[in-house]
């Protein structure tokens, strides 16, 4: 079956993305960010919500500047609202749009808390919280769980149940 222009355009943008990524891992901050805008003028605010959402994810990381960093942590969530599973669908390996709000609210939450803003930070671990039943039993769900549970408890906000709903899944 032969792929359609937009889809091989689609693959294309989150490839580029992913190049910038593996940049900033290594090290490379500021020609990171550099990249990431220049993705994003060629996306545009407008643009396709699955590669807004992405990018600024990313982006976010990329910030020196708390603040910088909630402002493209937004744009993430704003773009992930857009989102449709049949979106995701057209990208291999992309998570349900649901599956997406742990980690972003996660993200929000350890944005407020750089900025002195607990109880911002506990209303959006709370939404993280609530949402983790989108997230798969594999590592990247553990993962994200584990890290709500940490900042839970760093906010007072209880964290682990007792029967370790907010840990890695036990062993029957």
């Amino acid at each position: 079956m032969a792929e359609r222009p937009e889809q091989v355009a689609a693959d294309a943008v989150m490839t580029r993305i992913g190049q910038v990524v593996i940049l900033h891992h290594a090290g490379d901050r500021e020609e990171a960010r550099h990249r990431f805008l220049d993705l994003w003028a060629e996306i545009g605010e407008t643009g396709d919500p699955l590669h807004r959402c992405t990018l600024a994810h990313y982006m976010a990381d990329a910030q020196d500047d708390p603040s910088d960093e909630l402002a493209w942590d937004l744009r993430a969530l704003t773009a992930a609202d857009e989102l449709t599973d049949e979106r995701l669908a057209q990208h291999e390996g992309a998570p349900a749009a649901r599956a997406l709000y742990p980690s972003l609210h996660l993200n929000l939450a350890a944005d407020y808390v750089k900025l002195g803003r607990s109880e911002a930070a506990r209303a959006h671990i709370r939404q993280a919280r609530g949402a983790v039943d989108a997230l798969g039993d594999d590592p990247y769900g553990d993962g994200v769980r584990a890290a709500i549970s940490r900042l839970e408890q760093r906010l007072g906000e209880g964290g682990a149940t007792e029967d370790g709903g907010w840990g890695p899944p036990r062993q029957r």
